[in-house]
């Protein structure tokens, strides 16, 4: 009897290594921010372009995967509306964002998005008008979005985005947003 106890405290201590280690290979395949992905809840986002007026509220993640019907509908509507280019965008970035509106107690807060996607003529021109736009942003890249929260100040939301850590956070108070990108952590 005091065998068989041994070999299941045995049993069961190799299968809580080998379920800690399959969760450890996860969180690496999956990267920074997505770690936990496979035991939370599902994600939605709500955005608005006040450029195009267009709105989307899609949930983009769900039973521990991105669902790409909904990053392709978001890819669609974080594209570059001065040309019309898509560019497929960063699940991660999208998790920055859903992420701050979780931390602002948001999580059914609409974000008006100001930039998503750049093509390399738009950020050129943009870039020319203001030394503020850098000639390699990641939002050439889809790694980057410029947003407000409704109902919640940018320099809270610029707060909210620095305790995450898990990119860019630029602070523009002058044209009311802030920058997030999945770049290294760095702050302007």
């Amino acid at each position: 009897m005091a065998n068989r106890l041994c070999d299941a405290a045995r049993t069961t201590g190799r299968r809580t290594l080998l379920r800690a280690g399959a969760f450890s290979l996860l969180a690496l395949a999956l990267g920074p921010g997505r770690a936990r992905a496979a035991a939370e809840e599902p994600r939605r986002l709500r955005m608005m372009s006040p450029h195009t007026g267009e709105r989307v509220d899609i949930i983009y993640f769900e039973d521990g995967r991105d669902l790409p019907d909904a990053l392709a509908r978001l890819d669609f509507f974080l594209r570059d509306f001065r040309t019309g280019d898509v560019h497929r965008m960063d699940p991660g970035v999208l998790d920055i964002a859903w992420s701050l509106a979780r931390s602002a107690g948001r999580s059914l807060g609409t974000f008006e998005i100001v930039s998503g996607y750049r093509s390399a003529a738009t950020n050129a021109l943009l870039h020319e008008a203001s030394a503020g736009v850098a000639v390699h942003s990641l939002h050439l890249q889809g790694r980057a979005i410029d947003l407000r929260l409704e109902g919640v100040e940018t320099a809270h939301l610029r707060d909210l985005a620095l305790s995450l850590r898990r990119g860019g956070v630029g602070f523009y108070p002058e044209s009311d947003f802030v920058h997030v990108d999945t770049g290294r952590v760095r702050r302007w």
